[in-house]
């Protein structure tokens, strides 16, 4: 079993994916700002920022895979992609396998187009959240640490608290463009995502690369 960190633990994707990892069996620690209303026996639940560059090393020490899942809102909007950066150096230097839960304008709407996060119809309420996750993968492309072997994961349009949906056990991935079923739709659930992102965990197919998860 993996000594997992997730960064953000007890956000919803964060929460879903330790509560899941825990259930597999693995050493989970959670980092977040505050304490979870409702803990999920087995995990360790650690407070802290990681503005904080003692947190940032505290955290990663130790760690077989780092999965930061932090939202860039607040004084993370603008600071995230420095902040992310300084944790992949982190965990090259520890040999741990660094993931990030991005967004779903992260993705590019077709092959080569540019991610819907630069493109002009962005939503102002999310404008700002996605250029941010979006500069964080196309930094990860270009600047990463040659050793660090990274994962940059995103969720389908319909996600999220307002939508949970159900748990299924099934969904599909692909690559760095929106990922629709047969109807045209991209939707997928807290619980579902989480179990894309574990099984990346568990079995290993995305390295240094993007991918997409939807059903």
């Amino acid at each position: 079993m993996a000594r997992i960190v997730v960064l953000g633990g007890t956000g919803y994707t964060g929460s879903h994916l330790v509560r899941a990892a825990a259930a597999r069996g693995h050493e989970v620690t959670s980092y977040s700002r505050t304490a979870p209303a409702a803990p999920v026996a087995g995990v360790r639940y650690e407070t802290g920022s990681m503005t904080d560059e003692a947190e940032r090393e505290r955290a990663v020490a130790g760690a077989d895979v780092v999965v930061a899942a932090l939202a860039p809102r607040g004084a993370l909007e603008h600071g995230l992609p420095g902040i992310y950066a300084r944790l992949g150096e982190l965990a090259a230097d520890a040999g741990a396998r660094f993931g990030v839960v991005g967004g779903f304008s992260s993705l590019r709407p077709a092959d080569g187009a540019p991610r819907i996060a630069y493109g002009d119809d962005m939503p102002a309420e999310y404008a700002a959240e996605g250029l941010t996750m979006a500069t964080v993968v196309d930094e990860l492309i270009s600047s990463a640490p040659a050793s660090l072997d990274w994962f940059f994961v995103s969720p389908a349009a319909t996600y999220g608290a307002h939508v949970p949906g159900e748990a299924t056990g099934a969904y599909r991935t692909g690559t760095d463009t929106v990922l629709v079923d047969a109807d045209g739709e991209s939707a997928v659930s807290g619980a579902d995502f989480a179990v894309a992102i574990l099984d990346e965990i568990d079995r290993p197919a995305h390295h240094r690369a993007q991918f997409a998860v939807a059903y």
